[in-house]
């Protein structure tokens, strides 16, 4: 009874009804919740990804075809929304890395290493976006000026201004002279 309960809620949730979709994610959030924490290790990670993937079945529910059981559907969704979580937070580490050398915070064994890279983050966070766009490129993904001027569809010598104006803020935040 509830798979067929299941097949209608699905179908309706796919023609648009908005109570169908509520009742959907309701029936099946903890396997949802439960699996991301499951692949994180981490329940704020997992509440994280959870809500990000209430969001991409918005956008993929009318695409599911039925090839496989909605369950499994969901759960490869859960589990690709787990490795590109995972993707991100590696790069976004190795980009605050190579940021904090930009700016002239060295890496000491005093035990500063944490409250540095927290101080990364939250500087990254606070810069415009075009600035952060172009500082993800050149020092997150070390993309030449040319190319990450390619990318974001502008000329290579606002690249070198952006970077530029780049270090000249974190370095103010940060107290270190440029």
């Amino acid at each position: 009874m509830a798979e067929r309960d299941d097949a209608d809620i699905l179908a309706a949730a796919m023609a648009g009804d908005r109570d169908a979709f509520a009742a959907l994610l309701q029936r099946h959030y903890d396997r949802i919740h439960g699996l991301a924490w499951q692949l994180t290790g981490s329940r704020a990670d997992a509440d994280d990804i959870a809500q990000d993937v209430c969001c991409i079945l918005v956008e993929k529910l009318p695409a599911f075809r039925g090839e496989a059981k909605f369950t499994t559907w969901m759960c490869s969704i859960v589990f690709n929304a787990c490795r590109d979580f995972r993707r991100r937070r590696s790069a976004f580490t190795r980009f605050a890395g190579r940021l904090s050398v930009m700016v002239g915070l060295e890496r000491a064994p005093d035990g500063r290493d944490l409250y540095d890279a927290i101080w990364i983050e939250s500087a990254i966070a606070r810069l415009k976006p075009d600035l952060r766009d172009t500082a993800i490129l050149v020092a997150g993904q070390q993309l030449t000026h040319a190319e990450a001027a390619q990318i974001l569809g502008i000329a290579e010598a606002t690249v070198s201004w952006r970077m530029h104006e780049v270090r000249r803020q974190l370095a103010a935040v940060s107290g270190t002279d440029d």
